[in-house]
């Protein structure tokens, strides 16, 4: 049987590694493809997280970063990116996971935050493919 404060912490983690991702995937597409159209369409995505985040803020208070036995584990794909691009693309890939994560999980908690995370993923796709579309190019 699962326990809230492992929702609460599952949910504080995703939370934060799709905001993250998505500044990521927002900074590389507004410094270094000068692209403000994408840029904004990531924040808008980001903003709309951070409206599910004010919702579940106490998540924070079951935050335990000190004792999370993956922190210190960095797979070797993860050490070594060859572009900004690949950075743009695995960041992509970041939020997409961390979303479906967040979709399950609020399933336990709330619906309605359940859905608005399943529509943030798939807005991420639909990003990442004109992305793809229009820098995998360079």
């Amino acid at each position: 049987m699962e326990s809230s404060s492992a929702c609460e912490r599952i949910i504080d983690a995703n939370l934060n590694r799709s905001k993250e991702a998505l500044r990521v995937v927002e900074d590389i597409l507004r410094f270094n493809y000068d692209d403000e159209d994408l840029a904004t369409q990531t924040k808008g995505i980001r903003a709309h997280l951070g409206s599910i985040a004010k919702k579940h803020i106490k998540t924070v208070a079951h935050r335990d970063t000190q004792n999370d036995c993956l922190t210190q584990v960095t797979l070797p794909e993860e050490k070594e990116r060859e572009s900004l691009f690949d950075i743009l693309i695995a960041n992509f890939k970041r939020a997409q996971e961390s979303l479906r994560v967040l979709e399950e999980v609020f399933k336990l908690v709330s619906i309605e935050s359940s859905l608005m995370c399943k529509q943030s993923r798939y807005k991420t796709y639909i990003l990442e493919k004109q992305v793809y579309d229009k820098y995998s190019k360079y």
